[in-house]
């Protein structure tokens, strides 16, 4: 991972918002992405947020939720208005962002999708999320990646257990 700049740094310095690069080395091989980033980092997993892509209803959406922690899709279908959540496809989810899986952000993404970030991540210190390429997290003020993506929050997860 290079320093370069991504679609999701350009994006938050077009909006003026500040934030801190992390880099890490990125292992393909690691069962949890977001879980080996905070590790490789020292960072508890839930102050790491990881960035799925999914369709509610067959409408792609964008979820942003701690590392170590699991969607309810039932939640995710009504925090979005939705019946039915699922996952979007690997090849739909790169399509779609532009990114690659392990270094898809919510923000710059090539196409504007609803957004929702879990709500216990969104009440604390600044939280890191994936900057647009593999081995790049972002760390910002929560309520300014609610500002760059124009998201919501909401009840995502499925309960601790």
């Amino acid at each position: 991972m290079s320093e370069q700049d991504t679609s999701a740094t350009l994006t938050l310095d077009a909006l003026g918002i500040a934030y801190q690069r992390r880099i890490y080395d990125y292992d393909p091989s690691a069962g949890k992405l977001g879980v080996a980033a905070a590790t490789a980092l020292g960072l508890a997993p839930d102050h790491v947020l990881k960035t799925l892509m999914v369709q509610i209803d067959g409408r792609p959406a964008c979820v942003v939720l701690p590392a170590d922690r699991e969607l309810d899709f039932v939640r995710v279908a009504t925090a979005f208005g939705g019946r039915k959540a699922k996952m979007l496809s690997r090849q739909d989810a790169e399509q779609r962002t532009g990114y690659r899986i392990g270094g898809v952000s919510p923000f710059g993404q090539r196409s504007v999708v609803p957004t929702a970030f879990e709500q216990s991540a969104m009440d604390g210190p600044p939280v890191v999320i994936n900057g647009g390429d593999r081995g790049l997290l972002l760390e910002l003020a929560p309520q300014d990646a609610l500002l760059a993506t124009g998201g919501m929050i909401a009840d995502l997860v499925k309960p601790p257990g």
